[in-house]
């Protein structure tokens, strides 16, 4: 009896180790945390929860807890390298450089060939200033690795941080040479450029750059620079505008582009972007002087007189402050204030036949001289953002890096909107179901689900609490068996949701139910068993794979002969049998998708991934390129990187 509770206790502890892996992979990271604090309890010996746990709490941004379920998860089992390799991101994320160091050091020694933590370590001993260090580093990667142009980049950045940049172009131009599209090289070597005042190559450079990384907002403030400084003050504003969009708090972006506003006379708008500015820096007297001369221009004259005031009391010898405040001043009626302005003026007059300052048309950002506030701003110095490798960086389930179709369409309450596809999947039967109000919300088509609140895993846990004890007074009453079913998937409790779909299907036959119902059922079992896939693929066997994969394939074809019209099921079926490396198959079933809705961009996008995975690149080129123009455009990434190897 003994024996039989340990055995009971390991299976259900496994269980719920592999629910809260579930709900890890979904995004839900809430109720992962609470999967994975039954496991600690039950079994605190063991390492495995502790680092999954963990795992949630970095998503959550909890570095500092995190970091101590790493500790906790090394004490069990100092030898597992992603313990090491998890625990340095926090560290990281916590600015603790020297001990992130050190796990990389730890991990290095367990797993010399890891590329990611070489990378990773390099720079740490950049932050750390040990540039001898990250160099010697780098040769040990270029000696393992002397094809990948990263480190010749990374070899870049250090030259410059040892102010050495002769030999900083030396390594850029040789990562270029050996591969054309590589951005971080382009960016360097723009740098350069611009540097030596050659504005119009720079600007050439950033376009390869942005095409390579159309993500980094840094890279649009670059080349406003040097549009600017080419005169092309509608495509520098233009940049600007993009560099806001993917960071909307970029103070360079702000400035620069309220100057540039101004400068067209969009006096209004100019004055939104240094009021931001202004919000962020209360003191910045250069931007406040600006705001001034704005509002100057829109007849806010008290407004003007306000700002320019507390310029000259921070720079009692700007000249051009008293001149502006005495004009504006002269606008209201006060001469005697005008003239008062104007005497001090005319007395700086005589230190002016020494010779006036030409004006900049750039400054540093550190730079607040109050002569040169119609100067655009710049950083500092150029450096390139730190990006460290990491299998934790987006989302969990996008830690895979092989080429794979969209995410496949399922059934679910939570959805939410893509910034990159917009596409709508529309399903008659599920509309059918909604209207006949059997579930208890709405259900929704999707290929994008939202995480669930604490409040909603409860409810739901809630649920099945109720609907069982329903199931136990009706057995018959299939359309609790569907709900409940829902509830399971929904806390990522797959098993116990196919074993429902299971009976649900088995007593179909006997009863009245709809053909839609019973094609949904079907459906809610493969999207099912193919999320329990999607979370094992690193750990099940390439048979058990197969076999599920196959199941979850079997279970589509059969709604799809109850419901032949639908594209999203030819879709699915595709991407599984993506998964099987059966292309041909799968650019079938994508056309049939097309056939049916030939403005489906994920039927594209995963037939262009079907043909280029079956070696014919150049048809899939157009079909990725169909997908980018019906509004997928992360086919364009993928574009740019299977071009180069076009047949």
């Amino acid at each position: 009896m003994v024996n039989g509770q340990c055995i009971s206790a390991q299976i259900n502890t496994d269980r719920v180790l592999l629910m809260g892996r579930n709900a890890l992979y979904y995004e839900d990271y809430v109720l992962a945390i609470q999967r994975f604090n039954m496991v600690i309890n039950a079994k605190p010996w063991l390492g495995e929860p502790y680092f999954y746990r963990a795992v949630a709490k970095f998503y959550l941004e909890d570095y500092q807890g995190a970091e101590i379920d790493c500790n906790n998860a090394l004490e069990r089992n100092p030898y597992a390298m992603n313990h090491y390799v998890l625990r340095a991101l926090c560290r990281i994320n916590q600015n603790r450089y020297a001990l992130a160091k050190e796990d990389y050091s730890k991990a290095i020694s367990i797993n010399p060939m890891d590329h990611g933590s070489w990378h990773n370590l390099v720079l740490c001993q950049m932050e750390l200033k040990e540039y001898e260090q990250a160099d010697s580093s780098l040769d040990v990667m270029i000696r393992y690795w002397p094809r990948e142009t990263e480190q010749y980049t990374l070899k870049a950045q250090v030259s410059l941080l040892r102010t050495d940049t002769v030999q900083a172009e030396k390594w850029t131009d040789h990562a270029l040479e050996m591969d054309e599209y590589d951005g971080r090289a382009w960016s360097l070597k723009a740098m350069f450029q611009a540097n030596r005042e050659k504005y119009k190559e720079a600007e050439e450079s950033l376009d390869k750059a942005i095409m390579q990384m159309p993500r980094v907002a840094g890279l649009y403030v670059n080349r406003a620079l040097t549009r600017y400084n080419q005169d092309n003050l509608r495509g520098a504003m233009s940049d600007y505008d993009a560099c806001l969009d993917l960071e909307p708090n970029n103070y360079i972006a702000h400035y620069n582009r309220g100057l540039l506003r101004a400068s067209v006379g969009e006096d209004n708008m100019a004055i939104e972007d240094f009021n931001f500015v202004l919000n962020l820096e209360p003191d910045n007297t250069i931007a406040l002087y600006n705001r001034a001369l704005l509002l100057d221009n829109i007849g806010d004259y008290n407004g003007a007189i306000r700002d320019i005031s507390a310029v000259i009391k921070d720079y009692p010898e700007f000249w051009d402050g008293y001149r502006q405040r005495a004009a504006i001043k002269r606008k209201i009626g006060d001469t005697n204030g005008a003239e008062r302005d104007e005497f001090k003026v005319l007395q700086a007059r005589l230190d002016a036949a020494a010779g006036k300052k030409m004006p900049v048309r750039t400054r540093k950002k550190s730079e607040r001289n109050i002569e040169d506030y119609a100067a655009l701003v710049e950083e500092d110095t150029h450096e390139e953002e730190n990006e460290y490798v990491s299998e934790y960086r987006g989302k969990v389930q996008n830690r895979q890096s092989e080429l794979r179709p969209e995410p496949i369409f399922s059934l679910s309450y939570y959805r939410r909107t893509s910034e990159t596809n917009t596409y709508v999947a529309f399903c008659p039967q599920v509309e059918e179901l909604n209207v006949r109000h059997v579930l208890p919300h709405q259900l929704y088509l999707t290929d994008n689900e939202a995480p669930m609140t604490a409040q909603q895993t409860e409810a739901h846990q809630t649920s099945i609490g109720v609907i069982s004890e329903q199931i136990d007074h009706t057995p018959g009453d299939l359309n609790l068996l569907m709900r409940r079913a829902l509830d399971y998937y929904h806390i990522r409790d797959f098993e116990d949701a196919v074993a429902d779909m299971n009976a649900f299907i088995q007593e179909a036959d006997n009863e009245s139910q709809t053909t839609t119902d019973v094609a949904l059922a079907f459906i809610l079992r493969a999207q099912c068993r193919f999320a329990q896939l999607e979370v094992s693929r690193t750990t099940a066997s390439a048979s058990d794979l197969r076999l599920g994969y196959l199941m979850a394939v079997q279970d589509y074809y059969r709604a799809s002969d109850l419901m032949p019209d639908v594209p999203f099921l030819h879709y699915n079926i595709g991407c599984l049998q993506i998964q099987l490396a059966d292309y041909t198959a799968a650019q079938k079933s994508f056309t049939q998708a097309l056939q049916i809705d030939p403005h489906f961009p994920s039927a594209y996008y995963g037939r262009g991934v079907a043909y280029i995975l079956g070696g014919q690149t150049e048809q899939g080129l157009v079909d990725l390129s169909q997908a980018g123009e019906y509004g997928l455009y992360t086919a364009y990434n993928l574009i740019k990187k299977y071009s180069q190897t076009k047949k």
